[in-house]
């Protein structure tokens, strides 16, 4: 006979009255996101007796609710020994400079060799984050953006991380090399990003799409090419890529938003620096990761010529 499902189960009181079931939960075990937290009880995992519970419902005083979280079920994707490059890890998150040419998450047709992939092998603790065991990729980097990611280990690292990044407190710092010279040399573009109309493989500037600023300084000028250093104040998809290419400063070997380059296979963006509070001690951390070696080889290249 199969094991029985083991439930990790919590019994809450209510302090007062008036508060929503599903938001006094949330409060009460932090861990769980309300979205969480709706679908337990949905599938009947949270009661509150003598009533059939519903998110909505209103908590008398002293009312006793039981929440029984069921454990995470099996990942999707499948651990792959593949090797990563660790800049810090602890109970609570991993920090990893990502290759080039490395996709963050499966995806139909490409369900392998992905970081998920690699990170379902080195760490063997993982907590289920949402429900699924699997990694808590909190932010992505483009398949051919090398640098900075941080991967959250359990659900209360990962729910402090992603309101972290709601909340626009974590700093993110990239490095670009782009056609032609800023003018000014230092700005902000504020432009809102949306699907393409007329390309949905690709994002653009769409007037009713969402809010997206990006702050941008150049750090050196060359024949023809600058190295910008671009910090995203929101996190849209291609967001740098698509904002430099607006302002006509493409990335270079950007194919997508500008045109391939003899200088480098793939666009020349890195996340080099990323700041936060640590998800459990608050304390401000900074992980920086360098420049990969055909970043460094195409700079050397401009800075000959």
């Amino acid at each position: 006979m199969p094991e029985p499902t083991l439930l990790q189960t919590t019994e809450l009181v209510a302090e007062a009255a008036g508060e929503r079931l599903d938001v006094f939960v949330v409060r009460r075990i932090p861990s769980l996101t309300r979205a969480r937290v709706q679908k337990l009880i949905d599938e009947g995992h949270v009661t509150v007796a003598p009533h059939r519970a519903k998110a909505s419902m209103r908590l008398d005083e002293g009312q006793r609710v039981t929440v029984a979280v069921p454990p995470p079920v099996d990942a999707t994707a499948v651990a792959e020994d593949i090797a990563i490059d660790v800049l810090f890890e602890d109970a609570d998150m991993l920090v990893v400079n990502k290759p080039p040419g490395m996709t963050v998450h499966p995806s139909p047709g490409h369900t392998t060799s992905t970081l998920v992939n690699a990170i379902l092998s080195h760490c063997r603790d993982l907590s289920g984050i949402g429900g699924v065991l699997r990694p808590g990729i909190v932010h992505r980097l483009d398949r051919d953006t090398s640098g900075v990611i941080v991967v959250a280990k359990n659900d209360a690292a990962h729910n402090a991380l992603a309101n972290q990044l709601k909340d626009r407190s974590v700093e993110k710092t990239y490095i670009a090399l782009v056609e032609g010279t800023p003018n000014p040399s230092e700005g902000v573009i504020d432009a809102p990003i949306a699907r393409d109309p007329r390309n949905r493989q690709r994002m653009a500037i769409v007037d009713r799409g969402r809010a997206s600023v990006t702050a941008y300084k150049m750090i050196e000028r060359f024949d023809g090419t600058s190295l910008v250093e671009a910090r995203p104040k929101t996190g849209r998809t291609h967001q740098i890529r698509v904002h430099l290419a607006a302002i006509g400063h493409p990335i270079i070997g950007d194919r997508v938003y500008g045109k391939p380059s003899p200088l480098i296979g793939r666009q020349f963006l890195h996340a080099r620096r990323i700041v936060f509070a640590h998800p459990r001690t608050g304390e401000r951390v900074e992980f920086d990761a360098p420049l990969p070696r055909d970043l460094e080889d195409a700079l050397r290249k401009v800075r000959g010529a």
